[in-house]
Parts: structure tokens; sequence; C-alpha cells
């Protein structure tokens, strides 16, 4: 039987809203995280890392900038001893500056992904899934990319239906 894993990076406090600065107490990602738990049974790893980004949104978005820039690789809280154990990983991120987190690259170069197939889910605000795709092939060669899974963060919360519709059409339900 097959199983799965979902591994996610959200953040939460000072976020963007359809124009608006608002302060969320749990991420948009891991809300939609919370959609997926409802649908499946899954193991669940959340990457976060040692040194946060700023509570406050503006200044979030140029740390996450400076670390794109460095091609940086943020030490994180904790890492799965393996994942061997998983023929499907769901990866959730938000979409910074175009792509991943660089925690999400710190968290997909420790592991070997080769025979596993990744399903992308990014949260954004318009930016869609960005270079991610790319990235993920890129940073997991022997990996089976499914088509990623873009939600706009301001609708996340009404989001189960098209959850539900992309697991289905990838095989996970």
């Amino acid at each position: 039987m097959s199983k799965t894993l979902i591994a996610y990076f959200s953040r939460a406090d000072e976020n963007y809203f359809g124009g608006s600065m608002r302060y969320i107490e749990v991420g948009n990602t891991e809300v939609a995280v919370g959609k997926i738990r409802e649908l499946i049974n899954a193991d669940v790893f959340k990457i976060e890392m040692v040194k946060p980004y700023s509570k406050a949104y503006m200044t979030c978005i140029e740390e996450a900038k400076a670390d794109l820039r460095a091609k940086a690789r943020p030490e994180l809280v904790a890492m799965p001893e393996s994942i061997d154990e998983y023929d499907t990983i769901i990866l959730a991120y938000p979409n910074y500056w175009g792509t991943m987190p660089m925690a999400v690259f710190t968290f997909l170069e420790k592991f070997d992904f080769s025979g596993k197939t990744i399903l992308p889910l990014c949260t954004n605000e318009g930016s869609g899934l960005g270079g991610s795709e790319r990235d993920i092939a890129k940073t997991c060669p022997g990996a089976s990319l499914a088509k990623g899974l873009s939600i706009s963060g301001s609708s996340v919360a009404g989001s189960k239906p098209q959850i539900e519709k992309w697991l289905k059409s990838n095989g996970v339900i």
C-alpha cells in the first residue's frame, strides 16, 4: 500500500490578502494542509526554520529575497530521519519571489526522491506556482512530478473541493 507524506512550509503572522495586510494565526499553506488531511490519511512534516522570518510582512519578504539571492539553505528545526517509506510526497509552500521558500530547498536537498511522486501545492496571491515546479524537478532528479496546484491564499478557507479534485486527478484519493 502506498504511503503519503505531506511536507509543508507555512507562515502565519502579518500576511498579504488581495491588496491589504492582515494578521493570521495559521498560515494559508497550513490551512490548505488541513484540508488535505480531512481528505486523506498521510503523515505530516512541517518545515520550520531555526531562525524564522520576521512577523512583519514587508520585513519578511525582504529577508526571503535576500535568502533567494544568496541561494541560502536555512537551518531547519527538525528533519525526518528518512522518507524511504513514502511513495508520494505532497509538497506545500507559499510562493516566495517566484519559487519556494529557501527552507523548502533545504528539505528537498536532504533526500533522494528517485522513484517517488511529488505533488506541489503553492499558496499565493496571484503569482501562481511561479518557477517552483521547474525548481522541484531540478532539485529532485528521478522523481515523478505531478501537475501542481495553485491556491489563492485569500480563498484557501474554501479550497477543499479544488484540493479534492486535484488529489483525485493524481490518484491520491
